[in-house]
């Protein structure tokens, strides 16, 4: 691995702790101006400080986020349909040359097994893989399953395998009922998807879970952004990510800084 590689995972994964708290605000490239992202750049500018990493498109990166922010940027990178088309039918929508002009630490595009155009988008994934290689971009691939395949460690392991056998650098799952199974059959770091909105207690009890059985932390937006307390929330999601705080110690710090005046 080359430095350039090694240099832009760093600032993804932190190394003092090897975690990572991903904030995913890349919704809109299939749902529109969904719920919480209706006016991106107000919703994200309060928590871009307290994010490790910002995965976003390349369109609201430039219109939605101010350049001088130090928080280190993972682009998504596929599209195509929306919500009222096949997912699956994703390809390749920005270059390297683009990742790079954008300062971005890393790539991610999304594969589907188990869906109608499986092959497609891993064979998509092994472009990325082979055009990121040269010019020391890691990749983050992110599993997505068949509607037919239940989200559990057998097929959600299926898939992180993949694309680690691909050439994914990190690989963004769900989390699921022994979640380990999936953790230990993936060489690569796994980071934690946050999924639907959920109490925010549930959510932080699932990170914990997830931190405890290996994961190297989260991408996580919708329980963030959508929470009636979002900096509250991301802070409280970095305490279990990169202190080992406890689900209370967590939920605390979401419920005391309710009390606060917001930081901008």
């Amino acid at each position: 691995m080359d430095f350039g590689l090694k240099n832009r995972l760093s600032r993804i994964i932190k190394p003092a702790t090897g975690k990572t708290v991903m904030l995913a605000v890349d919704h809109g490239y299939f749902q529109g101006p969904t719920t919480g992202l209706r006016d991106i750049r107000s919703t994200i500018t309060p928590l871009i400080p307290h994010a490790d990493c910002l995965f976003i498109t390349r369109g609201m990166l430039r219109n939605c986020v101010e350049p001088a922010n130090d928080t280190s940027v993972c682009l998504r990178v596929s599209g195509g349909p929306s919500i009222l088309g096949e997912l699956s039918n994703e390809d390749i929508t920005t270059s390297m040359e683009e990742a790079i002009r954008l300062d971005s630490s890393g790539v991610g595009m999304s594969i589907f097994v188990g869906a109608p155009n499986e092959d497609r988008t891993i064979s998509n994934l092994g472009r990325l893989v082979n055009e990121a290689q040269r010019y020391g971009m890691p990749v983050l691939a992110i599993t997505a399953v068949g509607k037919d395949m239940a989200r559990d460690a057998r097929y959600l392991g299926l898939a992180s395998r993949i694309a680690a056998e691909i050439g994914a650098h990190i690989v963004k799952t769900y989390y699921c009922e022994d979640f380990y199974k999936v953790v230990e059959g993936c060489p690569v770091p796994i980071v934690m998807a946050g999924g639907k909105k959920m109490p925010e207690r549930e959510a932080l009890q699932m990170t914990f879970n997830a931190i405890s059985e290996g994961a190297s932390g989260v991408d996580m937006g919708r329980n963030i952004f959508q929470s009636d307390n979002p900096v509250g929330m991301i802070n409280a999601i970095r305490a279990v990510v990169h202190n080992g705080a406890s689900v209370d110690e967590a939920f605390d710090i979401y419920e005391s800084s309710k009390k606060q005046p917001a930081e901008i």
